[in-house]
């Protein structure tokens, strides 16, 4: 099929049906700031026909976490119904249908759909079981030619996987658009996909649920033991396996198992999909998980009044007290950052728990290699959906390299597994690897040709793994400078979340000196868990413990000069964060030149929860910030109570586009990215575009105007009716007191404009002062033992 351009643009968007996909997906088109139709049955019992799509909506946006970035956002979402809004559509360049799973009732949809779309426009279904050809069928050429699934997981803000499912009728021209603007519009891994029962995520994914479940009752293993060692262990979600149940619900799980033990009536691992029987006793009891408040656990209120989960006995049928799982012969391995040595090593266990993994992963390893190219041609659109659709760090086949290609190959033979034959193929040929890294291409082993080709889907992007082990120029033991070429550095934190303390403030420091005498411009990213968790708080508790201000000051000195000198380095400096940039991090981000935030990244200084201020820089910038919106002609108190709640309530975006909202990034000098693959790329073009221009270091600011003694006797009054009504503790009102105290300039009779050196220097004596106190040290204390934020 001739390939064409990716020229179908999209700009409306109707989603048909209100449920709870449905509504998620309006709302993430909404998040893209897409204008959208959201429909569904009429309600012929209220008066308000739109009562059931309204319903629905406003039980989408209040659950938590939250398919909008802003709640604002709502207003591009537009309501209807089937009977009297059909017309919406026909001004529409793409309409998803997000109905009940029954194919005549979808075949009725699409018979108005068709009478009422404009000719050229995208449809499709988000069916996630239904052939996508039936659905089709009876439709006119311009249809057919138009239509094919999009697959999006729940929920569509938070998971990356879109599947794509054409048909053989559907244009190239709109599955190319649709991968293209699923990658770089919506922020997805966008995986080409076979009409096929589950498509490839669930297909593969449900395979090893199931596969667990059958293992977990053949050995009599604990709901408890199965979720530690199928959780974060191994690279998989919180979630792990039964909670990941309950969470999608038992009834789905059961239903796409059913489906495909009926479907594939030749698949030889058939009989895995035929669930145990405590399962369908479960759905029979209305125990669906999640949904219904009781699956494999249940959340009640012990007899103190507090939340209390409890775990279903699978011998009794009986909810019981949680049982911690603990398996001494891991305890060293746990401590295994990599990924793949760790698995590897739980791998060649020996005993029980090794068995279990070589049981479990090396049937997923054979069914996933059956499967090509039955479900999909190309081995990497497997890992690429078991890793966006249900949070693996590897897919199969990562995993299988990890574990070694030989190793997993003896066992398939010893548990007498079906092996694909390609994979006898490239045993034959002495082919052991998967993927392949050249010049910075991935490269993966094509079954049809028996040679590697290059990724397509992953160009545009950068390999940060690659390029860290091939062009690092200098690093200690936190923090790596890589060249990402064309004269541009990356800076990388790999401390313990990524923590900033004094080896990343030395690394930031010779990163920037080598940058301006050799290099045009700077890049911080990294692909950690959290972009960084702030300032090493450990650090500043033991300073503060002995008492040691000369040192601390030092410290915070340190601190305070290395975000500066990002502010006012010689070449442009692009941050790129994603998920936590708490604290010190946000300081960071405030004084790069740029930020390129990934739209799931958290913004905030959360100084306060530790019993402190910002202190590297961050008060001073907050300072700065109200000043220059005051000379935009804001409301001198109204603009100063806004970045002073901010701060001293530690408010922390739920996303990129809520940091603007808070402060914390700013419109025409922040932007926000949607697919984190694509961040670095990008990061690396901005940063060297500001070179090219010929980049400028600002001047030092002379010209912070403060408001002195007019905001602090507000913010003083404030804090002191917060306590007196018990919303704040006496160190609270203390804090609130002394940040007041830098954002006003300190005490002046009246509006003052002064230097960010003064500033400086405000807020780092502010900061000692509040180290000094006890109840800070105890905050400080809880946060390095027990992680938790104290109130006091």
């Amino acid at each position: 099929m001739k390939k064409m351009k990716n020229n179908k643009k999209i700009q409306k968007v109707a989603v048909l049906g209100s449920g709870v996909m449905g509504s998620r997906i309006a709302c993430h088109f909404a998040n893209i700031g897409l204008e959208v139709y959201l429909l569904d049955m009429p309600d012929k019992e209220e008066k308000d026909v739109n009562a059931l799509v309204k319903k629905h909506l406003k039980n989408a946006i209040k659950t938590n976490p939250s398919p909008l970035y802003s709640k604002s956002f709502s207003n591009r979402i537009t309501l209807g119904n089937f009977e009297d809004n059909k017309d919406m559509i026909s001004d529409c360049d793409w309409v998803i249908e997000a109905i009940i799973e029954k194919l005549p009732i979808k075949q009725t949809l699409f018979e108005w759909v068709e009478q009422y779309r404009k000719p050229g426009s995208i449809v499709s279904s988000n069916t996630s079981g239904i052939p996508i050809h039936l659905m089709a069928e009876g439709r006119t050429e311009d249809f057919k030619k138009h239509f094919l699934g999009t697959h999006f997981f729940n929920p569509p803000r938070y998971l990356e996987l879109l599947e794509i499912i054409p048909t053989e009728d559907t244009e190239q021209e709109v599955i190319d658009s649709l991968m293209d603007f699923g990658q770089k519009n919506l922020g997805k891994r966008t995986v080409l996909a076979k009409d096929t029962p589950a498509f490839i995520g669930n297909r593969i994914g449900v395979f090893g649920i199931a596969s667990i479940f059958k293992q977990t009752f053949e050995k009599s293993w604990t709901i408890e033991e199965i979720d530690f060692l199928t959780g974060p262990l191994i690279g998989h979600p919180k979630s792990a396996t039964y909670r990941t149940a309950d969470v999608v619900g038992l009834d789905t799980l059961a239903m796409v198992a059913q489906g495909l033990s009926e479907l594939l009536k030749e698949d030889p691992y058939r009989k895995y999909f035929d669930l145990p029987g405590i399962v369908k006793w479960m759905v029979a009891e209305n125990k669906l998980g999640a949904k219904t408040g009781e699956g494999f656990f249940k959340k009640i209120k012990n007899k103190e009044g507090k939340s209390e989960i409890l775990t279903l006995d699978f011998e009794t049928k009986e909810y019981r007290e949680r049982k911690k799982a603990h398996f001494p012969e891991i305890d060293l391995i746990i401590k295994e950052e990599n990924l793949g040595k760790r698995i590897q090593k739980l791998y060649d266990l020996p005993g029980r728990v090794g068995e279990f993994y070589k049981t479990t992963f090396t049937e997923l390893l054979s069914y996933a290699a059956l499967n090509i190219p039955n479900i999909s041609n190309t081995l990497y659109s497997i890992d690429d959906a078991i890793e966006a659709g249900f949070g693996w760090e590897m897919g199969p086949f990562k995993l299988w390299e990890a574990i070694g290609f030989d190793k997993v190959l003896k066992e398939m033979r010893k548990q007498e597994l079906h092996i694909a034959p390609w994979i006898e193929k490239m045993e034959k040929e002495g082919n052991k690897q998967f993927y392949k890294f050249t010049d910075g291409k991935q490269l993966y082993y094509d079954q049809n040709t028996a040679t590697y080709k290059e990724n397509t889907t992953r160009k545009g992007q950068l390999d940060f793994q690659y390029l860290k082990e091939n062009h690092t120029i200098w690093s200690n033991s936190e923090l790596s400078v890589i060249d990402l070429g064309d004269g541009i550095l990356n800076v990388a934190f790999h401390s313990k979340m990524n923590t900033i303390g004094s080896e990343i403030l030395a690394g930031i420091n010779k990163a920037i000196d080598i940058a301006e005498s050799d290099y045009k411009g700077i890049v911080f990213y990294n692909e950690g868990s959290n972009f960084s968790a702030g300032a090493n708080v450990g650090l500043i508790f033991m300073m503060a413990m002995d008492e040691d201000l000369d040192e601390l000051d030092f410290a915070i000195q340190l601190f305070q000069n290395t975000i500066m000198r990002i502010r006012y380095a010689t070449v442009p400096i692009i941050a790129a964060p994603h998920q936590m940039a708490l604290g010190g991090a946000c300081e960071l981000l405030m004084h790069a030149d740029h930020v390129l935030a990934h739209a799931e990244t958290y913004i905030g200084l959360v100084e306060f929860g530790v019993g402190v201020i910002p202190g590297g820089a961050g008060s001073k910038e907050m300072a700065q910030r109200i000043s220059d919106e005051l000379t935009e002609g804001g409301i001198e108190l109204d603009v100063f109570r806004k970045y002073f709640m901010t701060v001293a309530q530690a408010k922390v975006s739920t996303s990129a586009e809520e940091a603007f909202e808070l402060g914390y990034l700013q419109k025409g000098r922040d932007r926000v990215i949607m697919n984190r693959s694509l961040q670095l790329a990008a990061a690396k073009e901005w940063c060297l575009q500001r070179a090219n221009e010929g980049y400028q270091a600002p001047a030092k600011r002379k010209n912070i105007k403060v408001l002195g003694n007019q905001a602090l006797g507000l913010a003083y009054l404030g804090a002191s009716s917060m306590q007196e009504g018990n919303y704040i503790s006496k160190h609270d009102q203390l804090i609130s007191e002394q940040l007041a105290y830098v954002l006003a300039g300190g005490d002046l009779s009246t509006p003052t404009e002064v230097s960010e050196d003064y500033l400086l220097q405000l807020e780092r004596n502010k900061f000692l002062r509040l180290c000094m106190e006890r109840k800070t040290l105890e905050r400080l204390q809880s946060m390095v033992t027990k992680g938790k934020i104290l109130r006091n």
